[in-house]
C-alpha cells in the first residue's frame, strides 16, 4: 500500500539523503522543517553541513516540477513541501510538524486512502503524535542489529561464522586468525604492548588486530573497563615509536557530546578547550607511561617515557577535534576514534574518507552508553560501520566482554547496566 511519510527535521539532519529512501511512497516536508534547516545551516560542524546538504537535495528537485504540487522521485514516489498558514507562527516547531501531519491525514481523499506516517527520531514527538491519532515511526533506514551476531571469538564448531572480515578462533591453547573464505594463520600468544599484557583471550585477539598492518580498520566494542581505549593507544604508540615505525603519528579524537557541541564555552586555546573532553585519553596514557619497561641494577622499575606530555610534545601523539576534520587528508597515521557510538553514520563516513595512504583507523565504543540525542544502539555510527564492513577482509570487529579495570568496575558494569538498548533491540527484531 502506498503511504505518505511526513518528515521531522531531525531525520534530515541525521541523514540528508533520507528523502530518497522511502521507495515508491510519497514524502512530505512541512514548511517549518525548511525554516529549521535554514536556521541550522549557518556555521560549522556536521549539523550545519547536514542542514545545507538536505536543503541542496530539496532544491535540486525543484527543477523537476512544482514542489508545492509534488515532484516525482526516481524510486516512484513524490516529494512535496506542505505549507499551512499560521502553524509556524502560533505553534512550537514540533507541534507545527504534528499539526501538518494531522492536516494531511484529515484532508486525504477517503476513496484513495493512504496511511499518513510521521517519521521522527525524537521520542517525545512520536509520543505526542500518537496521542492525537497519528501513525509514527522512527527512521529505520540505517538501523542494524548485525553487531549482536559477530565480534566473538569462535570455536571449532563454527569455522567461518558466515563472514569474510577478520575473526578469531580458539582451538585448545592455540588462537587462529581467520580472513576471507579459507585463510587461517596461527597467532603468537602472550604478546604485549608497551609491556601491557592481555588479560583475556579477547584482548589477545584485539592486540593482534591492532598491530596487523593488513587490518586497516578495527572496531572494538565493550562495556566500561574492558580495555578498548588502552589497547588502541598502546598499539598506536608501540607502532609509531619502534625502530622502523609503521606510522608517523598517533591521532586521537573523541566526539564532544556530554555538555553540548560548542567548544567556545571553555576558555583558552584549542588544547585548553579539548582538555576536559580528552581527559579519559590522558588517563589511559598515564597507565601506559607508568607501566615499568625495564629495571635498573638496583631493581628499580623504570618507564620507557617520561610522561604522556612528552609523547604530545615530541609529536608522537596528537589530539584532534572532530569538528574540524572535514576536508583534511591524513596519510600514515594511526587514527583512533574513541566513544564512536556517539557519532552518526554520516560522521563515520566523513571520518573514514579522511584517511590517506598507509593510515590505520580504530573505532572504540560502548553500544549501550550513547549520549547523542536521536541515536540508539541500532542507529549510531559504530553499529552502522560494523554492518557495512562486516564482509571486508581488511576489517576486524571484536566485542570485549570482561571488565579488567577493577573488580568494582566489573560489578558496576554488570549490575548497573542499562536495559534500554536491549529492550529497543528486541522490539525492533520482533517488529521485523
Amino acid at each position: 500500500m502506498r503511504k505518505t511519510f511526513v518528515l521531522d527535521t531531525n531525520v534530515l539532519i541525521h541523514d540528508p539523503e533520507s528523502i530518497f529512501k522511502f521507495e515508491e511512497n510519497d514524502v512530505v516536508i512541512p514548511m517549518i522543517v525548511i525554516e529549521e534547516l535554514d536556521r541550522l545551516k549557518k556555521g560549522h560542524g556536521e549539523i550545519a553541513y547536514s542542514a545545507r546538504h538536505a536543503l541542496k537535495n530539496i532544491d535540486s528537485l525543484r527543477e523537476n516540477g512544482n514542489i508545492a504540487a509534488g515532484v516525482p522521485l526516481e524510486a516512484g514516489g513524490t516529494i512535496t513541501i506542505e505549507y499551512i498558514p499560521h502553524f509556524s507562527d502560533i505553534l512550537s516547531p514540533d507541534n507545527a510538524i504534528i499539526k501538518t501531519a494531522l492536516h494531511i491525514m484529515e484532508n486525504t481523499n477517503k476513496d484513495k486512502y493512504k496511511p499518513v506516517i510521521l517519521v521522527s527520531k525524537d521520542t517525545a514527538v512520536r509520543i505526542k503524535a500518537e496521542s492525537v491519532g497519528l501513525y509514527t515511526e522512527d527512521y529505520k533506514n540505517d538501523k542494524t542489529v548485525i553487531f549482536q551476531s559477530y565480534g566473538i571469538v569462535l570455536n571449532d564448531n563454527d569455522y567461518t561464522n558466515g563472514i569474510l572480515s577478520v575473526r578469531y578462533k580458539q582451538t585448545g591453547e592455540d588462537i587462529y586468525r581467520l580472513q576471507g573464505e579459507d585463510k587461517q594463520t596461527k597467532i603468537k600468544r602472550g604478546k604485549s604492548l608497551e609491556n601491557i599484557l592481555p588479560k583475556n583471550i579477547e584482548q589477545e585477539c584485539a592486540i593482534d588486530a591492532l598491530t596487523n598492518p593488513n587490518v586497516e580498520i578495527v572496531a572494538l566494542t565493550g562495556s566500561a573497563g574492558t580495555g578498548k581505549t588502552l589497547l588502541a593507544l598502546a598499539a598506536g604508540i608501540h607502532q609509531t615509536t619502534k625502530r622502523s615505525p609503521l606510522y608517523e603519528q598517533v591521532l586521537v579524537a573523541r566526539p564532544v557530546v556530554p555538555m553540548g557541541n560548542d567548544l567556545g564555552y571553555l576558555p583558552g586555546d584549542i588544547d585548553d578547550k579539548l582538555a576536559p573532553w580528552m581527559q579519559p585519553i590522558f588517563d589511559n596514557l598515564e597507565v601506559i607511561v607508568n607501566t615499568p619497561a625495564g629495571q635498573f641494577k638496583d631493581n628499580t622499575a623504570i618507564s620507557k617515557y617520561k610522561n604522556y606530555q612528552y609523547l604530545i610534545d615530541s609529536g608522537v601523539l596528537h589530539v584532534e577535534a572532530l569538528t574540524y576534520i572535514r576536508g583534511r587528508s591524513l596519510p600514515k597515521r594511526y587514527f583512533i576514534i574513541d566513544e564512536a557510538q556517539n557519532l552518526r553514520p554520516l560522521d563515520i563516513k566523513t571520518i573514514i574518507t579522511r584517511c590517506g595512504e598507509g593510515t590505520k583507523i580504530v573505532f572504540t565504543g560502548d553500544l549501550n552508553q550513547i549520549d547523542t540525542p536521536y541515536l540508539d544502539a541500532m542507529s549510531n555510527g559504530l553499529s552502522y560501520l560494523i554492518s557495512r564492513f562486516i564482509n571486508e577482509e581488511n576489517f576486524c570487529y571484536l566485542n570485549l566482554k570482561d571488565s579488567v579495570r577493577s573488580r568494582l568496575a566489573e560489578q558496576g558494569a554488570r549490575l548497573l547496566q542499562s536495559f534500554s538498548a536491549s529492550i529497543n533491540i528486541s522490539r525492533y527484531m520482533n517488529k521485523e
